[in-house]
């Protein structure tokens, strides 16, 4: 399950710009090493960042102790942050599908006021990023880091309509279809 950092509050912090990046605390591992008088351990972290304006990314850090390896994991994360266009910044323009290993997970556009439908380490992903109405499913593992990776693999897809046209050499109305075509025909029909 997703959890925020640092006893269960949003981290906000002034950097890079004047950006407000939350980071939340995906999952924490305790690993250990055994060695020659007994066990060394370690803990790993998956942090998920993000401006809540289209900008997100994820870390993971591994270190002897928690708040250390929280900090490599957001460290981690501020430097792979990707841009996701948003529909009028609350959802994503169209589906999309994302796998990486055993991971597999869809990522549907939702109507205004559905809210964020997606389990645990998605859902972290989808709160930094600001996206406010989406439904999303995993299929496949359940491990937290090929959830996390799928789900950017996912988002990496997404495209706005405008790129889109500029790609094929179109407009965005033709892409889209004209909102007022069907009036415009009953006009011409009357």
């Amino acid at each position: 399950m997703a959890r925020d950092s640092r006893d269960g509050r949003n981290r906000e912090r002034d950097r890079d710009g004047g950006d407000e990046l939350i980071d939340k605390l995906v999952t924490i591992n305790r690993v250990a090493k055994v060695v020659k008088g007994g066990r060394r351990f370690a803990f790993a972290a998956l942090v998920v960042v993000g401006d809540q304006k289209g900008r997100v990314g994820y870390g993971a850090g591994k270190a002897r102790e928690v708040p250390e390896a929280i900090r490599k994991a957001t460290d981690r994360a501020k430097r792979t942050m990707i841009r996701v266009p948003m529909k009028e910044g609350r959802t994503l323009h169209f589906d999309v599908q994302g796998q990486f290993g055993a991971g597999s997970v869809v990522v549907r556009s939702a109507a205004a006021g559905t809210g964020i439908i997606a389990g645990g380490p998605m859902r972290a992903v989808f709160e930094s990023l600001g996206i406010g109405d989406v439904v999303a499913k995993s299929l496949g593992s359940r491990n937290p880091h090929n959830m996390v990776k799928a789900t950017f693999a996912a988002l990496q897809r997404c495209a706005s309509p405008r790129s889109v046209a500029s790609r094929r050499g179109k407009k965005v109305a033709d892409l889209l279809g004209r909102r007022d075509a069907p009036l415009a025909q009953e006009v011409a029909d009357v």
